[in-house]
């Protein structure tokens, strides 16, 4: 989740007040040209949500362990999504976390379905495209994370087996292909594991990708695939809330027209409560207003969106910076207290 170089300009304004919750979706939200069957919905959700659950003071592994929350915390975050409504979460892994999250779910008898991740590491130096990358990671480096891609995947594989009733799909790799990213994998690397996947389990496999590769780059990738999963974020590229909802719809058009053949779904979307980067675009109220626009747009296109996430994790982006906007995309904040989006949230 980064920002990358808007391609164009959108003039199209919604006729909505950010601090007025309750006003009607325009026409062109509400009733889109882009529609999919019911069919083409995960596990037949319409909104679900991105997981990962690291509280204050806990994060994955970056490079001497990770710091997981118990099981007591994702239990209570479990039960939190689903007496919101939430039957559907993503996962970004198949370590220990998401194995935890899997067990409790089955022991627990949970109703909620997964969309279960295998996080690729880099395995190209891509220090000419990220902006962080000061210098090129060692071949060495390159090389041991081959073999840990391999065995992520293959683990993945065992879970999805394993439980079976609860990951309805599978996500090889997370943003390891868009030109910034700090973890790149060789497209034809990437399209190599979707095909060792899909030959080992039942469920459907996607890929999430920023939406300008999948439209300039993805065909070959689309036709290994069973969806084709998208991020989009607006207020990494500048739109104020106002533009948010049409450039979001631009976005999965755009994918659509250059890739007509698979289903569609959004893996991301979200708006920060808070953000120095965005400044006043960074809002509760905003952040509801997307879900609500977004929500009903998904609903009318009959598209599974993701939103980015259930939790705010201040583990992530700058330590130094406590406002920054990798910290504050959560539907609650990270001592599990609910934000102004969760009175939009539909209830079970």
């Amino acid at each position: 989740m980064k920002t990358v170089k808007p391609l164009f300009v959108l003039t199209i304004v919604l006729g909505l007040t950010a601090c007025n919750m309750n006003d009607s979706t325009p026409d062109d939200v509400a009733s889109p040209a882009f529609k999919q069957s019911q069919a083409d919905l995960i596990a037949g959700q319409v909104m679900a949500v991105a997981y990962s659950g690291f509280r204050e003071g806990q994060h994955p592994d970056r490079g001497d362990g990770a710091v997981n929350p118990s099981d007591a915390e994702i239990l209570e975050d479990l039960r939190i999504l689903v007496d919101h409504g939430f039957g559907l979460i993503r996962v970004y892994d198949a370590g220990e976390n998401s194995l935890t999250t899997l067990r409790l779910i089955k022991q627990h008898k949970l109703p909620i379905k997964v969309m279960l991740g295998m996080w690729l590491q880099a395995e190209f130096s891509n220090h000419e495209g990220c902006p962080w990358l000061d210098e090129p990671i060692p071949e060495r480096e390159l090389a041991a994370n081959r073999i840990a891609n391999q065995q992520e995947v293959e683990r993945g594989v065992a879970l999805a087996r394993q439980f079976g009733d609860i990951v309805v799909a599978i996500n090889v790799g997370n943003e390891a292909l868009v030109s910034w990213n700090d973890h790149m994998v060789p497209v034809e690397q990437v399209i190599a594991y979707v095909r060792q996947v899909k030959a080992a389990v039942e469920q459907p496999v996607t890929v999430a990708e920023n939406y300008v590769w999948w439209y300039e780059d993805g065909a070959e990738l689309a036709a290994a695939v069973d969806i084709i999963g998208v991020h989009t974020y607006p207020a990494w590229e500048e739109k104020s809330i106002d533009e948010a909802m049409a450039y979001t719809i631009d976005n999965i058009d755009r994918v659509r027209a250059a890739l007509p053949d698979k289903p569609i779904a959004i893996l991301e979307a979200g708006w920060a409560s808070t953000a120095i980067e965005f400044g006043d675009r960074a809002s509760e109220a905003a952040q509801a207003r997307y879900y609500r626009e977004i929500e009903q747009w998904a609903a009318a296109s009959s598209v599974t969106v993701f939103f980015f996430e259930a939790f705010d994790e201040p583990w992530k982006g700058n330590p130094n910076e406590p406002l920054g906007a990798e910290k504050h995309w959560g539907l609650f904040r990270v001592d599990r207290s609910p934000k102004a989006v969760i009175d939009v949230v539909k209830s079970p």
